[in-house]
């Protein structure tokens, strides 16, 4: 049973204890690419940077392309709840947990496509 993991560590240790860290950094590529958001992060990636550039990533599409911002959580299919529940007065601490939403989503894709296949 999937089991949403409660922070970005814990999420990229589950990731990688599954050997399933790489499916993750390719179905995060793959989805920004597809809100036309270029982002390329190489498979060698390790978790830390990825955390690190996926947060300012979204600082700044939130900072100076809401629409595309709007469109790449559409994309990614975050959950709209989860999304109003966040508090919106500080940009920097809303981008980091918006980058674990999409993080936990994406992984939750990865996870459900592994088990499931």
């Amino acid at each position: 049973m999937f089991v949403a993991p409660q922070n970005t560590d814990l999420l990229f240790q589950e990731a990688e204890k599954l050997a399933l860290y790489l499916s993750l950094v390719e179905q995060l590529n793959k989805d920004f690419n597809l809100a036309n958001e270029g982002i390329d992060f190489p498979l060698s990636i390790a978790p830390d940077e990825l955390k690190i550039q996926l947060h300012e990533k979204v600082y700044r599409m939130i900072q100076y392309k809401f629409a595309e911002y709007l469109n790449l959580l559409y994309i990614i299919d975050v959950s709209e709840a989860e999304i109003k529940k966040l508090d919106g007065s500080d940009l920097v601490v809303l981008a980091e947990q918006v980058a674990f939403l999409i993080l936990k989503r994406e992984w939750q894709k990865v996870w459900f496509r592994n088990h499931y296949k």
